[in-house]
């Protein structure tokens, strides 16, 4: 074989191994790139009937509000919980009950914890938030600081999830209370976003303060059922999701003064299969930036900060009660890029909140149960 044949042959053979080497390292990275984050699940508290919502005092206690209607604590480095005494009766009927549990910005210095629930009275029920402080278990010096009309004895679409703002402002939930144009008119509560100071008196601006016969509180409208609320940890922009018909659960931005369209704009369809609204689209509505079709029924939400879950950090985690998951979205200005369903057929989740241990807790109902994300 001629001497120039032979270094042609081994510059191929070189040029081949090297390919290969390549091929190998960029089929090893690809694959690390799509392994999912390893991790593992404890049973951190039972016993409850429905978790809905979790929230925890500066010394490391945890407070769990039990949707029937009572109030847990359990003590750091516990697993048993202690009943807090002194709730106020709620309406259990359909979805009624004891709802969200927040404690102040600056609850060190003030001791003012915010609860939510469906409030009974003359005519039904609707969403009424109180705030009050603990002395030892018990539920004291209670103040009443908002109140949703009107009253109806329909049993569903509460909203009244709380989320705090960096100023101070307490933002919250009103469902539309199974009527769906409620949400499209500003002289009720319900179908809505609000926003109060701390001690229940409306700012200045807020958006309908000066027109007539609007409800001075709300923030925004248009929607049907927002049972998540939470601000982005970096942006500060307020995250919103809410339950859609049949298909339709939707994640917002939530933004002063903007319509979000139900039911005059929706990705769902009634219930019976009817159509509520040929469009998904109109003029002055805002659009969902996720939804999901089918319904998974989103339940509570939270952003991971901790290094705990360094693959997770900075994005949105949802709970779902249909689903009956735990829904991933990442999250890049302003829009998801990718969702991933963790936690499937765990049971139906109610909340999901980042600790001050910085681990991811989930609760569920059937069973009833904290959950904790462990990385491996």
């Amino acid at each position: 074989m001629k001497k120039k044949n032979i270094y042609a042959l081994a510059f191929l053979a070189s040029l081949l191994i090297i390919t290969g080497f390549s091929r190998r390292l960029s089929n090893s990275a690809e694959t690390k790139e799509k392994a999912p984050f390893a991790f593992e699940t404890e049973v951190f508290a039972k016993g409850f009937e429905s978790a809905w919502s979790m929230a925890w005092l500066p010394n490391g206690d945890m407070l769990v509000a039990d949707k029937p209607g009572k109030l847990w604590k359990i003590a750091k480095g516990s697993k048993e919980k202690t009943e807090i005494k002194g709730i106020p009766a709620v309406s259990t009927k359909g979805q009624g009950g004891l709802f969200d549990v927040e404690l102040h910005p600056n609850y060190a210095s003030t001791g003012w914890i915010y609860i939510s629930y469906a409030g009974p009275g003359d005519g039904g029920a609707n969403t009424v938030i109180i705030r009050g402080k603990l002395s030892g278990n018990e539920l004291t010096s209670q103040e009443t600081i908002f109140k949703a009309g009107p009253l109806t004895e329909k049993g569903q679409h509460f909203g009244a999830r709380m989320a705090f703002d960096k100023d101070g402002y307490l933002f919250f939930s009103v469902g539309e209370r199974g009527e769906m144009e409620n949400a499209q008119t500003l002289t009720n509560d319900c179908g809505k976003i609000h926003r109060i100071f701390d001690d229940g008196r409306v700012p200045e601006d807020n958006p309908y303060v000066r027109i007539p016969d609007a409800k001075t509180t709300i923030w925004s409208y248009g929607h049907r059922n927002p049972q998540g609320l939470k601000f982005h940890p970096t942006t500060g922009e307020l995250f919103e999701h809410e339950h859609g018909p049949r298909g339709g659960d939707e994640v917002n931005i939530v933004r002063k003064a903007k319509n979000y369209g139900w039911p005059r704009i929706t990705y769902g369809i009634d219930y019976d299969g009817s159509i509520i609204s040929n469009d998904k689209v109109k003029e002055g509505m805002e659009q969902p930036i996720h939804y999901w079709v089918p319904s998974i029924a989103p339940c509570g939400m939270d952003f991971v900060t901790s290094d705990k879950y360094p693959e997770w950090k900075g994005n949105l985690f949802v709970g779902a009660l249909a689903g009956q998951t735990l829904a991933r979205l990442e999250i890049k200005d302003g829009k998801v890029l990718k969702e991933e369903r963790l936690l499937n057929g765990m049971g139906r989740i109610r909340d999901v909140a980042q600790g001050p241990d910085g681990y991811l807790y989930v609760s569920t109902e059937g069973p009833g149960q904290i959950i904790r994300l462990m990385p491996k």
